[in-house]
């Protein structure tokens, strides 16, 4: 069953938080993170990017060490202070569209993870694996949640319900129009009730944040055997997560660019298409699919809707009916020459959040020859897909909510 525990989380002090706060490092161009720490010394982005102070590019050892510098002087200069005693905490986003999400953030069982009770949909990479691990061993924190998904339960939603009629501890709103606000359930009747909740879980899915959950089972394995006094109940066996309800989950599609047309020209491409897609050229007009295995497509100045002929197509699994999978079997690999979708520099992909006319404007800028969009994979299909223990293709999948970084931080 599924174990979740809380733990002793180090936060920013009330009147920083939302100069800490920050988002994942990577989702920056290194213009905003630059204009972030010139006039923010607050910022989290001065702990994960430590060679700024000193101008220069910092990588490797070198710069975990420094990581881990910076994090001391914030709490040194009580910027960051942590908690007396553990908590479940309580993080809720209503965002720029009005949605909301509740969530709780906790410490999940790094023997949950091996033992496949969170279930995982995507591959991670190795080398990636093993980095992060090497980073978490020497800075001793994360500080960006693992995102889990359970099941709607009465008895957790009763808690969430009960803790927002209290003022939050903290309450911010970033500049995307995002508003964050973090409770402590603290009181040990609450604190039983949710553990009790999970406990009965069968199965936990990890939603987004793959390569953190592995890095941290990598991690618990090291200081394991390192350690001559290993119980089970040390925090490195644990690693920081947000626990959100199915129904809050949001997933939207990833659309794919592609750079040339493998060496056909217009009419060959549409020819092979025909033989497994029905095809209608919507013309002008911005088309978006609304079905599974239909699809949208840019090609030379015109939308094309593409409706898979189900009679020339057999579904040999749960992830063959997933829409990114079948436009690779389809079209990316056996037409556009696409064999792997992580390292092939012809293929690029943009979030469905953006706009079809991102895509648009991309073609027709002749930095791509084709675009193509789906509607966004459902919770179901995540879930079947991790229940059969496959993996979806990369960037099958952009997940929301995204909390910032540096507002709960898990000590190891």
């Amino acid at each position: 069953m599924a174990k979740i525990i809380p733990f002793k989380s180090v936060r920013p002090t009330r009147d920083k938080v939302s100069l800490v706060a920050s988002r994942s490092y990577q989702s920056y161009t290194q213009d905003e993170r630059e204009s972030r720490m010139d006039y923010n010394p607050y910022s989290f982005l001065h702990i994960v990017n430590p060679g700024y102070k000193y101008a220069k590019e910092i990588s490797g050892e070198a710069r975990y060490k420094l990581v881990k510098n910076r994090y001391l002087e914030f709490k040194e200069d009580t910027i960051f202070v942590q908690d007396k005693t553990p908590c479940y905490y309580l993080y809720k986003i209503i965002d720029r569209d009005n949605q909301e999400f509740n969530g709780i953030v906790a410490a999940a069982s790094v023997d949950n993870y091996e033992s496949n009770i969170i279930k995982k949909h995507e591959d991670t990479i190795a080398s990636r694996e093993t980095v992060f691990k090497d980073y978490l061993k020497t800075v001793g924190f994360n500080a960006e949640p693992v995102l889990l998904t359970y099941p709607d339960n009465n008895a957790i939603s009763s808690v969430i319900k009960k803790t927002q009629e209290e003022r939050a501890e903290f309450e911010f709103t970033t500049t995307y129009r995002d508003t964050h606000y973090l409770w402590l359930i603290e009181t040990e009747k609450d604190i039983r009730i949710i553990s009790d909740a999970f406990s009965k879980m069968e199965t936990l899915y990890i939603a987004d944040g793959h390569h953190r959950s592995s890095s941290s089972y990598l991690l618990r394995n090291d200081l394991k055997n390192s350690n001559a006094n290993h119980k089970g109940d040390e925090s490195y066996n644990f690693f920081m997560s947000y626990l959100i309800p199915e129904s809050e989950l949001r997933i939207h599609e990833f659309n794919r660019l592609v750079k040339d047309l493998n060496g056909l020209t217009k009419e060959e491409f549409l020819i092979q298409l025909d033989t497994l897609f029905r095809i209608e050229n919507r013309g002008i007009l911005p088309y978006k699919p609304t079905k599974k295995h239909h699809f949208s497509m840019y090609l030379d100045g015109e939308f094309y809707s593409l409706y898979l002929r189900k009679t020339n197509y057999e579904f040999e699994s749960s992830l063959e009916e997933l829409d990114a999978q079948l436009l690779y079997r389809t079209i990316l690999n056996p037409i556009l020459g696409i064999k792997d979708l992580r390292n092939d520099n012809r293929i690029e992909y943009i979030s469905g959040k953006k706009d079809i006319i991102n895509l648009k404007t991309k073609i027709d800028k002749k930095e791509f020859a084709v675009g193509f969009g789906m509607i966004p994979a459902t919770v179901e299909e995540l879930k079947q897909i991790a229940d059969d223990g496959l993996k979806m293709p990369p960037k099958s999948t952009y997940i929301e909510p995204k909390i910032r970084s540096g507002v709960t931080i898990y000590e190891f």
